[in-house]
């Protein structure tokens, strides 16, 4: 049987990995194919798709869109997105920008509590568009002005800490819309984390493609939950490990291993999405 792993980070957002790595460590699990879902960007997309070229690795292009619907948040991740799409490109443009300030505002209120963290050090130890809150746990540790990455979060960064800073979020509904116009599927990821099922009849509504059943912190009942879920509202199926690299302890990459089939699916939707397309102009 062949597997994929549809749900991966790379150091172009939150993760430990070069593309190349990451690909390097898919082949290794013996991944048939992969998708790079790297939060608020798909500048990673281009790197990723030439390795997997090399040693014959199937490659979805793709990211994770941070949203919120009905103050519920809830991450979107769109696949087989169009990366040169100059809309996507403008609005997660936007996104980073956010992020960055995020960046800024976590370091004020970090130096206000006497912990002496500069903005600049978490963008030189991050080396991308789209950083986070792990970027300002890495950099607080690589500065010992912490003991470790758990104890950063515990302290300061988790909701309802004293550095802790809220998203810039856009709508449920955007993000659907947004995955749609650059060619892409939208997926709701890891609805366990978030606590999102009362949502999923709008976004549904929405146009919403398909949904996570299988996640590494999803238990099998939760996955045997989302898999009904998607049978009933007719929704195609994913699963990934949300890999980070070695920011959140060991590699999860090919912990989550979806059946080949499921990627067909999702290929056989995006044809069809393409040909409604191509038919309505």
């Amino acid at each position: 049987m062949k597997f994929a792993d549809l749900h991966l980070h790379t150091q172009f957002s939150d993760g430990t990995f070069t593309p190349e790595e990451l690909v390097l460590n898919a082949q290794k699990k013996g991944l048939a194919c992969i998708a790079l879902t790297d939060h608020d960007t798909v500048e990673g997309c281009a790197r990723a798709a030439a390795a997997c070229a090399n040693v014959q690795m199937e490659f979805i292009p793709g990211a994770e869109l941070t949203a919120e619907h009905a103050d519920t948040e809830v991450h979107i991740l769109g696949y087989f997105l169009d990366t040169q799409n100059a809309v996507l490109l403008e609005r997660i443009g936007k996104f980073q920008a956010d992020r960055q300030n995020r960046i800024h505002e976590m370091c004020a209120a970090l130096n206000k509590l006497g912990v002496p963290l500069k903005a600049e050090s978490v963008f030189a130890l991050a080396n991308c568009k789209s950083p986070g809150r792990p970027h300002v746990a890495r950099t607080l540790v690589k500065e010992k002005l912490i003991g470790n990455l758990d104890e950063a979060f515990e302290r300061f960064l988790k909701k309802g800490r004293p550095a802790w800073v809220p998203k810039t979020k856009m709508s449920a509904l955007e993000g659907v819309q947004l995955i749609h116009q650059a060619g892409g599927l939208a997926v709701m990821a890891h609805p366990g984390l978030n606590r999102t099922d009362d949502i999923i009849p709008a976004l549904v509504d929405a146009g919403l493609d398909g949904i996570e059943c299988f996640h590494t912190k999803h238990s099998t009942v939760m996955s045997e939950r989302y898999l009904e879920i998607a049978e009933k509202y007719n929704l195609l199926v994913t699963g990934g490990s949300d890999c980070h690299g070695f920011s959140k302890k060991a590699p999860l990459i090919g912990t989550v291993k979806l059946p080949y089939e499921h990627v067909e699916r999702l290929k056989a939707a995006k044809k069809s999405a393409d040909e409604k397309r191509s038919a309505a102009k």
